[in-house]
């Protein structure tokens, strides 16, 4: 049977890929964001600076400050990929969120497998990216077109397989026509696999939009079925899950993102399903994506490389950058 040898999750933010001294580019659109979330309350950039003016956060965008929190991030990232070059997997599950690049606007849903024979990343035109997602082009939304190869066995296996466990999945076999696989499956495949040769097998969760967003219990049991479908194919290929997104943001809640990871370490599922739907807001909302890798790899003990948390502004704006393995 075929087994999940290793786990890993990783942030994907743009931030991630954009040089320490280009993240004040980040800040200046998040001025004009009036819908910043932060422990359940809605705010304006004005209004959260006013909130968290206590907090002293203005040592924190010291571009010294931004400087290290990037050789960390780098770091970690480096030691994603060198881990799973080591172990060396048959196929990498990577379990990733859609914001409106795959999937068409009158449709997304809660669980989706892919099961054609390759998926398409087509880039995005720089121009029709605003200003701080550009230096990160590379990274999130590709440079060129170009096919990375699936596993239409497994995929379909799975289809299969979750429908028996009550999941009752969508399915997918190629991209719409110009829509491009998004970018939380890019950034694993350039920055975390990179030379690394194996076929990626896509598994999309509906973090963002509701109203069809799974509960965070719910993620993890998705992902202990999933575990168990891999096991159940009829093959000896090893199998490496990744989580990509997450922390925290776009407002960093460290109290929140540190809660989650032990409720992870624990591997006790009642402490998964304490993380509420309204803290699993916005950019937050991916932390789904980690809960789904912990039920996968639950049989796995999980390691937390870093935890960066990354500011962008005296207003608490930017992302708590997760690193961690299972293995």
């Amino acid at each position: 049977m075929a087994s999940i040898v290793a786990g890993l999750a990783a942030s994907h933010s743009p931030q991630l890929s954009t040089p320490a001294e280009l993240w004040k580019l980040h800040a200046e659109r998040e001025r004009n964001n009036k819908e910043l979330n932060y422990k359940g309350r809605v705010y304006d950039f004005d209004s959260l600076a006013d909130a968290r003016r206590s907090e002293g956060l203005e040592k924190q965008v010291a571009p010294a400050v931004w400087e290290e929190r990037h050789a960390r991030c780098e770091r970690a990232v480096d030691a994603l990929a060198a881990t799973l070059k080591a172990t060396g997997p048959d196929i990498v599950m990577i379990v990733g969120d859609d914001q409106r690049e795959m999937f068409l606007d009158d449709g997304m849903p809660t669980f989706a497998i892919f099961w054609g024979e390759s998926v398409e990343c087509i880039p995005k035109p720089e121009e029709e990216l605003p200003p701080s997602l550009r230096p990160a082009r590379w990274a999130n939304y590709g440079e060129r077109r170009e096919e990375y190869r699936c596993v239409p066995e497994l995929g379909r296996h799975i289809v299969a397989s979750m429908m028996d466990e009550c999941f009752d999945v969508s399915q997918l076999r190629k991209n719409p026509d110009g829509r491009s696989i998004g970018h939380a499956f890019n950034f694993v495949k350039v920055r975390i696999m990179r030379d690394f040769e194996a076929p990626m097998q896509p598994v999309m969760v509906n973090t963002y939009f509701p109203p069809n967003q799974p509960t965070a219990a719910r993620c993890y049991a998705f992902g202990r079925a999933l575990r168990a479908a891999v096991a159940s194919w009829d093959s000896a290929a090893t199998v490496a899950v990744v989580a990509s997104g997450g922390l925290s943001h776009f407002v960093i809640d460290e109290e929140l993102d540190r809660r989650v990871l032990d409720a992870f370490r624990s591997r006790d599922p009642a402490r998964v399903a304490a993380i509420g739907q309204h803290e699993l807001t916005s950019g937050t909302s991916e932390i789904r994506n980690w809960a789904v890798v912990a039920g996968a790899a639950e049989h796995l003990e999980l390691e937390v490389v870093d935890y960066v948390p990354t500011y962008r502004s005296a207003a608490g704006t930017g992302v708590g950058m997760g690193f961690a393995l299972w293995r």
